[in-house]
């Protein structure tokens, strides 16, 4: 009997033989798979087998990106997230219970800041709030309950650049993990966990994709970390799409080129700046008169990233001027495109913290955080150039 369309359409596919294997990874866009027993879902599910049931629970393109970028890192664990928050939350939910304490560096993100201290709180997680630069007051604030030690590889937006191995030291002494957030760096600049470190998160939608098209966020580690993470990742529904996997393992490809130029643009941008009149203070670990230029030196192996963040002397009204004048630099509140791009960390990624908290960290109205590109350096300079003029 001839079958109709309302049979053939619907049906289930079956994949034609495959003797050869393509050259990239294909796209898995399969939100369920097809099971050939009960006997082989549950051991699927239930971890004894290789394979895939239901895309929140794993699927091909994340396997394959976490894959890569678990050797990117040394890592003996990786997993992928649905975003860089999305990997700060599997972190605080795998390794932390009521009545932990976290040591939470004082330079973090502003939304890393809020999970960790407000949202935790809630949960009965307390915290002490410090410089991580500061060796002395992370021991003083470091207890026997304090299971986390939290920092960025370089912090956000003033660019600090905390001693990673001897924070991985101080947390071992009292039985806390080193947690980094590498998302400023990438694993083209540094590995955490060379230093010391026992999970590193990335923000993958920045540097590591490096297209601003996905939102992706990635957690790595030691193994003897990882025993609550797949069950976390799955269970709170903070895993990935495979579109954005597949997207993010394609910016993988041309990450250490792309953080090379950009990080040279970087260092060119930073001498510029700190020549003008109208900048009151640039910062970069790559200069010399910044405060942490060795210990960057040391962890960063001759490069500094591609980030410059610079203060100029009119305030908020001066920061208005140039951005509006700089018309060829994009207002982004983002970073690690292939473009350079803009921010304004008082109006976007700290705008959460009071006024005196931003001014204790030394963020004002005139701050500007810049993310480098791959553009020519001259370019670079001529479109910073155009944008002073009106300061």
């Amino acid at each position: 009997m001839t079958e109709k369309p309302d049979d053939i359409c619907p049906r289930a596919e079956v994949l034609p033989p495959q003797p050869t294997q393509p050259l990239v990874p294909p796209l898995f866009t399969a939100a369920v798979y097809r099971c050939e027993s009960i006997a082989q879902a549950d051991a699927v599910l239930g971890g004894e087998l290789s394979g895939y049931a239901y895309v929140r629970d794993g699927h091909p393109n994340a396997d394959l990106l976490a894959e890569k970028c678990s050797q990117l890192h040394g890592a003996e664990k990786a997993a992928i997230c649905s975003s860089g928050m999305g990997a700060l939350a599997v972190a605080v939910l795998s390794q932390l219970a009521p009545g932990d304490h976290v040591v939470v560096s004082n330079q973090l993100y502003g939304r890393s800041l809020t999970l960790l201290t407000s949202e935790c709180a809630r949960w009965d997680i307390t915290n002490s709030i410090v410089d991580v630069c500061n060796l002395q007051a992370v021991r003083a604030a470091l207890g026997g309950n304090s299971r986390l030690v939290v920092v960025e590889t370089i912090a956000n937006p003033l660019l600090r650049v905390p001693d990673l191995s001897a924070l991985g030291k101080l947390a071992r002494e009292t039985g806390a993990r080193l947690l980094v957030d590498n998302t400023f760096a990438s694993p083209a600049l540094c590995r955490p966990i060379e230093y010391g470190a026992d999970l590193v998160l990335e923000s993958l939608t920045k540097i590591m994709s490096g297209h601003s098209d996905v939102c992706l966020g990635l957690l790595c580690g030691r193994e003897e970390c990882w025993s609550r993470v797949p069950s976390v990742l799955s269970t709170w529904g903070l895993t990935s799409s495979p579109f954005d996997c597949w997207m993010a393992g394609r910016g993988l490809g041309t990450m250490a080129l792309r953080v090379e130029r950009a990080a040279a643009n970087a260092l060119e941008a930073a001498r510029y700046l700190a020549q003008q009149p109208t900048v009151e203070a640039v910062y970069y670990p790559g200069l010399p008169t910044h405060p942490d230029h060795e210990i960057a030196t040391r962890q960063f192996a001759g490069r500094y990233g591609s980030i410059v963040s610079f203060t100029l002397a009119g305030g908020r009204a001066a920061a208005d001027r140039f951005i509006h004048a700089a018309r060829a630099i994009p207002f982004s509140p983002s970073l690690g495109d292939l473009s350079t791009t803009l921010s304004h960390p008082e109006s976007t990624s700290h705008r959460g913290l009071s006024a005196a908290d931003r001014a204790a960290l030394r963020i004002t109205g005139g701050t500007i955080r810049l993310s480098l590109g791959i553009e020519s350096a001259a370019t670079v300079l001529a479109r910073l150039a155009e944008g002073l003029t009106s300061v």
